[in-house]
């Protein structure tokens, strides 16, 4: 029998929704304790590792999940290995080392993942972002605190990349219809790079028009895992998935500081696309910010240096 633990909490979730303009929110997920969502999937996946009676916990990646896994690692004193290409931001290296986490360089992408698998077959909790489905079940629930703040809405802009995101709001507010809580399911606008976009592809069965847009780091995923899944819950909203390139991002970034909100580059992304389509949508839109700036802020004053305000 599996030993019963509390949940391993730092008080992730219950992020305010902002109204911008009349019909217009932004759920402001960067305000979750390590500055991301990825904190509503990391108390998840540490509270069962916790229940599964693992001491250590590994992922690979460099980004928002290794340090929210770390961060909640450390709430309950478990040791964090996190697997990161040698080419990592040197910034989010440090962060991890700050918050205990023992970093170790593989060679490339590919190469961290190989590592952290053979990693958990000695014994250690792997916490995918890819593949564990609690990167799903966290997000779950931004859809019902929409609902709880909003009410019943039109259209929701989400950043996608490996899809955990995307396929927990889609999945919160099918709960919330069979419920009999909403009347439908609001059209998905997934927004993806226009230089990595396999689900624009698997869509519309045409390449992705290529440019620039290495800024969204954050949602640079080739291959997604579960990409038919994430297809079918964007085309049963009768969604669509709209491309950006850096200036898109940059304009948006530029745009959000002017409101008083910063957010990372890849979360900018969902704001840029709102911007392209804000002509189209009708009714009620809800936004979601991801991630937030006060984690990369020398490289945001960098890009918006050559922005004109």
């Amino acid at each position: 029998m599996l030993a019963m633990v509390p949940a391993k909490t730092l008080g992730e979730g219950d992020t305010p929704l902002i109204e911008i303009s009349q019909g217009l929110y932004v759920k402001a997920e960067y305000l979750n304790p390590s500055g991301s969502f990825k904190d509503r999937g990391a108390s998840l996946c540490v509270t069962h590792a916790c229940m599964h009676g693992y001491s250590t916990i590994v992922e690979d990646t460099s980004g928002n999940t290794g340090i929210a896994l770390s961060m909640y690692a450390a709430r309950c004193g478990m040791r964090m290995r996190v697997v990161v290409p040698r080419d990592a931001p040197e910034g989010k290296v440090k962060l991890l080392r700050l918050l205990g986490a023992e970093v170790v360089f593989a060679e490339d992408r590919g190469s961290a993942s190989r590592i952290a698998r053979e990693l958990a077959s000695l014994g250690e909790y792997y916490a995918s972002h890819l593949t564990n489905p609690l990167f799903i079940e966290g997000p779950r629930t931004i859809a019902y605190e929409i609902y709880e703040q909003l009410g019943e809405i039109d259209n929701v802009v989400v950043p996608v990349g490996s899809g955990g995101l995307v396929l927990g709001i889609a999945y919160g507010f099918q709960d919330l219809l069979k419920l009999g809580l909403i009347r439908r399911i609001p059209r998905i606008v997934a927004v993806q790079r226009c230089d990595v976009a396999p689900l624009y592809r698997a869509i519309y069965g045409l390449k992705e028009p290529g440019g620039d847009a290495w800024l969204a780091d954050g949602i640079r995923v080739p291959d997604p895992p579960r990409l038919n899944e994430i297809a079918n819950v964007v085309k049963h909203s009768m969604g669509e998935v709209i491309l950006v390139n850096n200036e898109d991002i940059v304009k948006a970034l530029s745009e959000l500081v002017e409101m008083g909100i910063l957010v990372e580059p890849t979360a900018a992304t969902a704001f840029a696309a709102y911007t392209k389509l804000r002509d189209k949508l009708a009714g009620s839109t809800v936004v979601v910010l991801t991630g937030s700036g006060s984690k990369m802020l020398s490289d945001l004053e960098s890009i918006l240096r050559r922005t004109p305000r």
